[in-house]
């Protein structure tokens, strides 16, 4: 029940008391007083049937977003737009207007601008906060909401699931690259040692260009990964690789004539935008850095490795993923066979 007790001041003082639970504020007018000691009976009376709060009055979708910012801070530039953009067109609502009828006009206006792919993953981050704000806050809210907006998608004919690149780089291509880099006297990037470098190891750009002297284990020939790739959870994700005979003949007189810093000294972006301006001189067409990695899984199956090896350079945790990446073709069944003989 609540009490009102005016203060010498001329404010009123509200106190709740519901069996173990106390709250109390003050408001310069009763009727102010009275407004927030029925909201909060309302929120107590809710968590007492249903173990949940009731969303408070006045709570926007904004607000719910910046406390989940707050909080758990999700790393990653691509998930901070994300929420962000999600905060721009819907933080306004009051969360308890969320409706499947404010998510179809949400996704109407997203699907102008992007795919079907980003728009998913627009969903998914939004069913990701909700579910904090149920589990976690305690509001009485649906988390589930953003995720049948996501299956939605499949009837409106959306396509929510990115098209899985074959692209992979041939000899040809990969000789024409480091010829021409060879030649550019003005070029300071090591582009052909990080493009060997991916070939021989499988890892991503940004993680060759993360490394650092002190990440090479000269006894072991490693290399430790730092918070590495994973759907699940990617910071802490440290991963120790080996530095096969190609890769280590790179390392080797790098970490001789350095002992701390970064290993290869390069930019990702400087990387990324050297490695596109080459292959569109040299008209290779649709070949990207990234596309080294997929590469150098197919070599490393055609070379002969077992699955699991393949897949602790590749830091695939699970190994029905690497099947995108192998390319083995019914040439290469033919070879292996025959090398069985």
């Amino acid at each position: 029940m609540a009490t009102f007790t005016q203060l010498p001041s001329g404010k009123w003082r509200v106190q709740v008391r519901i069996k173990d639970y106390y709250k109390s504020a003050t408001y310069p007018l009763k009727r102010d007083a009275q407004a927030w000691a029925t909201q909060v009976e309302a929120q107590v009376g809710s968590m007492q049937i249903t173990g949940y709060q009731a969303i408070p009055q006045g709570y926007t979708i904004g607000k719910l977003i910046e406390t989940y910012l707050e909080d758990v801070a999700p790393k990653g530039r691509s998930k901070l737009f994300t929420v962000q953009m999600l905060k721009d067109k819907l933080g306004a609502n009051q969360l308890k207007n969320l409706s499947p009828i404010m998510l179809r006009d949400f996704v109407n206006d997203r699907l102008k601008t992007a795919g079907g792919v980003t728009v998913g993953g627009d969903l998914s981050a939004l069913g990701t906060i909700l579910k904090y704000g149920r589990h976690v806050l305690k509001v009485d809210i649906n988390p589930d909401i953003a995720k049948t907006a996501r299956a939605d998608l499949g009837a409106r004919n959306v396509d929510t699931r990115g098209q899985e690149r074959d692209r992979v780089a041939t000899d040809d291509e990969i000789k024409r690259l480091c010829d021409e880099w060879k030649s550019n006297k003005l070029l300071t990037l090591p582009m052909v040692a990080l493009t060997r470098f991916a070939l021989a190891t499988t890892m991503r750009q940004s993680e060759i260009c993360s490394l650092t002297v002190e990440d090479i284990d000269a006894k072991n020939k490693t290399a430790l990964i730092h918070d590495r790739k994973d759907p699940r959870r990617k910071i802490g994700n440290h991963q120790t690789i080996p530095l096969l005979p190609d890769a280590w003949a790179i390392v080797e007189p790098i970490i001789k004539k350095k002992k701390e810093g970064s290993l290869f000294g390069a930019n990702s972006r400087s990387v990324s935008a050297r490695f596109t301006r080459t292959c569109t001189k040299l008209n290779i067409k649709d070949l990207h850095f990234h596309d080294l990695r997929h590469t150098a899984i197919t070599n490393l199956f055609k070379a002969g490795l077992q699955i699991q090896q393949v897949a602790l350079l590749s830091g695939h945790k699970d190994w029905k993923m690497l099947a995108r990446y192998t390319h083995v073709k019914a040439a290469d069944v033919h070879k292996s066979f025959e090398g069985l003989k």
